[in-house]
């Protein structure tokens, strides 16, 4: 048996990925401009989101799910970083809460970790 809080990592990215699809729009405004396809790219997201989820949820694959998610969420820095220097990709948050989200990226990393 998993851990619980490896259940709740695998449950977080499974419903992020979900989100992918049910509020696409929203990721698609955050995309960079050198991402191509942003609209594919959302989807692709997505489905690799939900999919390290599941993979983490299994213990025979749980090590590859884990850095399926850590790929992911260094990748995801850079979306990070363009939110903060672009006022339309910020979405009116406030600035406070786009920089909180850097470091949170690296206690989400450091969490996935735990499972490799």
């Amino acid at each position: 048996m998993l851990p619980w809080h490896q259940y709740i990592l695998g449950l977080i990215f499974i419903i992020a990925g979900a989100n992918h699809f049910r509020t696409p729009k929203i990721y698609e405004r955050i995309m960079p401009p050198y991402i191509p396809s942003p609209k594919l790219m959302v989807q692709i997201s997505g489905i690799t989101e939900m999919l390290a989820g599941f993979i983490l949820l299994n213990y025979k694959t749980a090590e590859a799910g884990a850095w399926m998610m850590i790929s992911q969420l260094v990748i995801f820095l850079s979306v990070h970083i363009f939110m903060l220097q672009n006022e339309k990709a910020a979405m009116k948050l406030p600035k406070w809460i786009l920089i909180l989200r850097i470091p949170l990226q690296f206690a989400l990393i450091y969490w996935a970790y735990q499972y490799t």
